[in-house]
């Protein structure tokens, strides 16, 4: 596993898994952790340090994804970016 975690570990427990994605000035991180509530996806936007983060729990991680694909098929049918 990467660790591409950038929180050092009192800001939380540490990650199970660790994504990168760099795009242009920003970076997202995507950290699968786990609590005494259960697992969830921390997803942070770095843009030259300052930084914004969303908790999404697994619960409706599959839900989020599938609107999240929707959002990207529609921008493609309308002629948006095209797909990587």
């Amino acid at each position: 596993m990467r660790n591409y975690e950038y929180d050092d570990e009192r800001r939380g427990p540490p990650a199970l898994h660790s994504e990168k994605i760099v795009s242009d000035r920003k970076i997202f991180f995507l950290d699968l952790k786990e609590n005494d509530r259960g697992r969830f996806i921390k997803i942070t936007e770095d843009v030259r340090g300052s930084r914004d983060t969303i908790m999404l729990a697994m619960e409706v991680a599959k839900e989020f994804l599938e609107a999240l694909q929707r959002c990207v098929e529609v921008d493609h049918e309308s002629g948006g970016h095209d797909e990587d």
